[in-house]
């Protein structure tokens, strides 16, 4: 019921907003006729907060580059209707997968909002430039931070180790910088460019960079859309517990020797080679090859994998609108 009334608080001033704009000239029936909207919406600009917190630092955001940067993102992700309601989606099941490993970690839990950006939370992402899996590892660094790359294996895709990579690059950053912001910004530019930057143009902040359009956007990127996961419904995203994707228990696996048909593994295991390869996307050929490895396949349990009852496991009950 508080749901309902606050999208039809929302539907009516949209509707009073919209007939206010017609009735000012409502004088000049042809002016109206000429000059009314084509479209039935409205687009408004997202407001813009004076500040926000990033990692326990105050960003202020007055400033007319930072308006203007953190302006552009929301109004990206608040107009990509799909993509970011997709988003919330995936992080009611890879939240809590990532979040409790930053911690142990000791990197900000703010930094869950990069892999958002960096993949939209699919671990089997691959980018133009070949990067790899949520946290968009390319081969060299990932290898550097102890991912297993084969002809049949790519940890890049693997979520809690792919995580543990991610944390282990962004406390080197954390080591280097003492400045979580210069770390985001290194995350999209590599170290050695923020760091040749910050001493070419003679300033202490990333943000202060003059850097490529892609560098530039990224930090705003990540701070627009911790905002509106910090606030869906000021955003105009109405959620609900049932469009959530709920996470699906598993059971571990230890495999030390070679699996020649994943598929009859699948079968064995009572579940399909799809389901086997959606729970574990690090798996990259049909045949596994451990080379002396022991790997954990996950095993979806098949009772879990049906929405027959309401999904009952919310990441952040903020995210809904009761």
């Amino acid at each position: 019921m508080k749901m309902k009334t606050k999208i039809m608080s929302v539907l009516a001033v949209c509707l009073l907003f919209f007939f206010a704009c017609i009735s000012v000239c409502s004088d000049d029936s042809a002016t109206i006729k000429r000059e009314k909207p084509v479209v039935p919406s409205m687009i408004m600009t997202p407001e813009i907060p004076d500040q926000i917190d990033f990692c326990g630092q105050s960003i202020d955001l007055t400033r007319y580059n930072m308006h203007e940067g953190i302006d552009r993102e929301l109004s990206s992700f608040c107009y990509l209707h799909a993509t970011t309601m997709l988003n919330f989606k995936r992080a009611n099941r890879y939240f809590p997968i990532i979040e409790p490993i930053l911690k142990e970690y000791g990197v900000p839990t703010d930094f869950k909002y990069l892999a958002v950006i960096e993949s939209n939370l699919d671990p089997r992402v691959k980018s133009p430039a070949r990067a790899v899996g949520m946290w968009q590892f390319m081969e060299g660094t990932a290898r550097d931070y102890g991912l297993t790359i084969t002809t049949t294996v790519d940890e890049r895709s693997h979520v809690e180790k792919s995580t543990i990579a991610a944390c282990k690059y962004l406390k080197d950053a954390y080591a280097k910088y003492g400045d979580w912001v210069a770390v985001a910004s290194s995350y999209n530019a590599g170290m050695g460019r923020i760091s040749g930057e910050l001493s070419k143009q003679d300033v202490e902040s990333s943000l202060d960079l003059w850097l490529v359009e892609e560098t530039t956007r990224y930090v705003y990127r990540i701070l627009a859309i911790k905002l509106i996961f910090e606030n869906p419904y000021r955003y105009g995203f109405v959620l609900r517990e049932r469009d959530l994707y709920k996470p699906i228990n598993c059971k571990s696996v230890e495999v030390s020797s070679d699996i020649p048909d994943l598929a009859s593994f699948a079968k064995n295991q009572g579940i399909t080679y799809a389901d086997l390869k959606r729970f574990n996307p690090w798996l990259r050929d049909r045949k596994l090859v451990t080379a002396g490895k022991t790997y954990e396949l996950l095993i979806p349990q098949v009772n879990d994998m049906f929405y027959k009852t309401p999904n009952e496991k919310v990441y952040n009950r903020n995210w809904l609108a009761e």
